[in-house]
């Protein structure tokens, strides 16, 4: 690994120690990076510097815009999202260029994290499939225990729409789900 590329993971690495959020003993934010750049590694183990460093930088102090800081309800929601997207593209950005990425290289990885892109750009597209595994394998059910079966129904064929036809039949072959809900992912 480069060093250039270390020094943006452990800068990464150290902000989201500052979680204050602990899952499995660890800062939240940490633990979802380390899992987005293992799932990257499996999925695309030739995955280029800015698509490893937006994998690991996906939530970057998240914790730092809170989603109770925004109106209630899906607009309220989107627009929470979107101000995160642009949160992580500029902290992301920011530390790559510190460490000698050029410009293009930092926007590169800003309009992955911005999802700038998604279904044309196939970096875009690995880090959506990357993400949605990254849900799917370790956030999913804690998820569903909390919902209704029809809000699940809706989150599984949204997060299956997101992703290209290699990500949702890998997701088939690899995740046991339920015949309702493996429909989402038919190719």
């Amino acid at each position: 690994m480069s060093a250039r590329k270390q020094a943006v993971l452990d800068a990464i690495d150290a902000a989201n120690r500052q979680d204050p959020t602990i899952e499995d003993g660890q800062p939240a934010a940490l633990l979802y990076g380390q899992r987005m750049s293992a799932e990257l590694d499996r999925l695309f183990p030739d995955a280029s510097d800015p698509l490893q460093i937006a994998a690991r930088g996906q939530h970057v102090e998240r914790w730092k815009l809170a989603r109770s800081e925004y109106p209630e309800g899906r607009t309220g929601y989107l627009t929470w999202r979107k101000a995160q997207a642009e949160h992580h593209a500029e902290i992301v950005m920011g530390l790559m260029e510190q460490a000698g990425y050029s410009k293009d290289e930092a926007e590169s990885a800003g309009r992955m994290l911005r999802k700038q892109g998604i279904k044309r750009d196939d970096e875009v597209q690995a880090l959506e499939d990357v993400i949605c595994f990254v849900f799917l394998k370790w956030y999913f059910a804690p998820f569903a225990e909390k919902h209704s079966a029809e809000k699940i129904q809706r989150i599984v064929e949204k997060t299956a729409r997101k992703m290209s036809g290699d990500g949702r039949a890998r997701v088939l072959s690899e995740f046991n789900l339920p015949e309702h809900l493996a429909a989402a992912f038919q190719v």
